[in-house]
């Protein structure tokens, strides 16, 4: 009994001494813990599994990216092996030929730069004469539009219209006048003539080729004939210019209250026979 107590005292003790020295690795263990609870590690534990999974997902995009870099590398690789059997294939090159080729197309490129300068330079001036002709031109035009209707103006008051009577505004003017002398005139000429005659401004041009308005015709009562008055006798064309005269002065008397009692004579009378003259 007393060996039984004796054992198990010293077991006792013995486990007494382990416990001891279990606390204290415990405790040694315990200050080399980092979390300062179950909670707070496993919290970190759910941290970096996350971050595991992450980089799990890196890793495999890593090493697709990794693939698709050996195949480039491959594809490279191959190429370069085919430009090398053709670097071995090709000609040798003529360095200094193609340093003389270098230089004659550097001095191709100069005169070139140079002659685009030149026709730059020209363009510039030629824009510039572009643009003063363009203004110049609408000027121009207004001008020609001017001087187009001037010009049917002058045509127009000189009687020189293409394909028209050939009638000045000043003989126009005059034809109104003249109608009158000749009113008064055959007032004269029909007494000189016994009737027969009388004379007629022509409202029409024998031809559009020269000046007309003023000519005269002549027209025959005896026949009913109307003909030119140079168709008139000597004598006829006398008494003819006497009834213009004298209708003249009567118009101008008429119109102004002037009287014109000068009368000038030729050798016409000579021509008349002894009634005319009567």
């Amino acid at each position: 009994m007393e060996e039984t107590c004796r054992k198990a005292g010293e077991r006792t003790a013995s486990l007494c001494a382990s416990l001891e020295e279990t606390r204290k690795q415990i405790d040694l263990h315990a200050q080399k813990l980092v979390h300062g609870s179950r909670a707070d590690a496993e919290t970190e534990i759910r941290s970096m599994k996350k971050q595991l999974s992450y980089m799990q997902l890196a890793l495999q995009s890593a090493q697709k990216n990794a693939a698709e870099c050996d195949k480039a590398v491959a594809s490279l690789t191959a190429g370069i092996q085919q430009l090398q059997q053709k670097l071995q294939s090709a000609p040798e090159l003529d360095i200094t030929a193609l340093n003389l080729k270098k230089l004659e197309l550097a001095e191709e490129k100069s005169r070139q730069n140079a002659a685009l300068k030149q026709i730059h330079t020209r363009l510039m001036v030629n824009s510039t004469a572009l643009k003063n002709i363009l203004t110049k031109s609408v000027e121009l035009t207004a001008l020609e539009e001017k001087m187009s209707w001037l010009r049917a103006l002058s045509n127009t008051a000189n009687g020189t219209v293409s394909g028209k009577e050939k009638i000045m505004l000043e003989t126009y003017i005059q034809t109104t006048y003249f109608d009158r002398i000749i009113a008064r005139a055959n007032v004269r000429l029909m007494k000189m003539t016994g009737g027969q005659y009388d004379l007629k401004r022509r409202k029409t041009a024998q031809n559009n080729q020269s000046q007309s308005g003023l000519e005269l015709d002549v027209i025959d009562h005896y026949n009913g004939t109307e003909r030119s008055g140079r168709t008139l006798s000597g004598g006829e064309c006398f008494k003819a210019s006497l009834a213009l005269a004298l209708g003249l002065s009567d118009e101008v008397q008429m119109s102004t209250g002037i009287h014109i009692d000068t009368l000038f004579e030729d050798e016409g009378f000579g021509s008349l026979d002894p009634e005319s003259l009567e």
